[in-house]
């Protein structure tokens, strides 16, 4: 069809060009013009026709060849999005295998998920996901004889089976600890921590960046260290129970902070720390030393009936504003308060209590 338009096209142009040739000479002569002279014009006339003619073959030529990149940069577009469609039904895939995988009973299949899972997360769009679910993993119910044995309890399982799931719980932290960024990448995404009644030891993300720390109920055995940390949503340690050290020296919470109702019995750092948001240690106990040295709170600090037992250094950097209601010290050990407060050692032989 469109060749029989161009051919259409073609002997028209033929005949409106012999027409003009023949009329602009008939014309010119007529006019007493010599005859060479009239056929060369004449013969321009026709030319113009034919120019013309060639101008539009041209412009057409151009339009088809715009249409046809236009066709093929759709077809393009189409093939890449269903490349894109075909690899994240693959991701998906895998994803949900290497899910389904952590349920297995043999310890190094669920190793090799969650390396699997770890693996994806170099996707950015699967790494939140990933890291909520190596956090789902660390709030199974877990113990191990030298768990109960810290707290005092009687172990009644299988200790070579807890041995097992304790190295396949580490290899998840780990892998959190991997795919946090760190504090020093610019720009580095706030990833979110759902630790909430989780079992915990060795667990270290010193030095990393994450959004919003959930990690209310927790247990905490061993050594466990946030030294560093850039928390940037809010961080929840409502009720967390820590068996051993706890180190939190630099870190900086940039929201609120809330550490209500802990319960520890080793070591506690919070040397450094920078609390820019609200901050709550009402209704916890520290069984062993503790430190705030160097401290900065930005706003008052709850301290209401906070009990310390051990050695405690409350030296905050540039002083601060605290509710102390019912805040004790061990006066068995050596207590260090930010100037200002005053420690009333008349209300029993153990413990005094602090006024802001």
């Amino acid at each position: 069809m469109r060749l029989r338009r161009v051919l259409s096209g073609f002997w028209l142009v033929v005949l409106l060009a012999a027409g003009a040739l023949a009329l602009v000479t008939w014309w010119l002569l007529a006019g007493g013009i010599s005859r060479d002279e009239a056929l060369k014009t004449g013969g321009l006339a026709a030319g113009a026709f034919v120019a013309l003619y060639a101008l539009w073959l041209n412009d057409r030529r151009r339009r088809t060849e715009e249409e046809r990149r236009e066709i093929e940069r759709n077809l393009y577009a189409v093939q890449v999005d269903r490349t894109e469609i075909d690899r994240a039904r693959a991701l998906d895939e895998r994803f949900a295998r290497a899910v389904e995988l952590l349920g297995n009973e043999a310890d190094q299949v669920r190793v090799g998920a969650m390396h699997a899972l770890a693996g994806l997360a170099s996707h950015p769009a699967f790494t939140q996901t990933v890291l909520d679910v190596l956090c789902s993993y660390l709030r199974r119910p877990f113990d191990h004889p030298r768990y109960a044995e810290v707290r005092g309890d009687e172990w009644a399982g299988d200790e070579n089976e807890a041995d097992r799931e304790q190295q396949v719980r580490r290899t998840a932290q780990q892998l959190i600890t991997d795919l946090l960024p760190s504090a020093s990448t610019p720009d580095a995404p706030h990833y979110n921590l759902d630790l909430h009644a989780a079992t915990l030891e060795y667990f270290d993300i010193a030095g990393k960046v994450i959004g919003e720390l959930r990690a209310r109920q927790t247990n905490l055995y061993e050594a466990n260290t946030l030294r560093g940390t850039q928390v940037h949503g809010p961080a929840w340690f409502t009720a967390t129970r820590c068996w051993g050290r706890l180190r939190l020296p630099g870190a900086d919470f940039h929201q609120q902070a809330w550490f209500s109702r802990c319960q520890a019995r080793g070591e506690v750092s919070f040397e450094r720390v920078q609390f820019h948001g609200e901050t709550k240690f009402a209704r916890s106990d520290f069984g062993g030393p503790v430190s705030f040295q160097d401290a900065a709170f930005v706003h008052p600090v709850d301290f209401s009936n906070v009990r310390f037992q051990n050695k405690v250094d409350l030296r905050v950097s540039g002083g601060a504003v605290a509710n102390t209601y019912g805040m004790k010290v061990s006066l068995e050990h050596e207590v260090a308060l930010p100037e200002g407060w005053v420690l009333d050692k008349t209300h029993g032989p153990a413990f005094g209590l602090v006024r802001a």
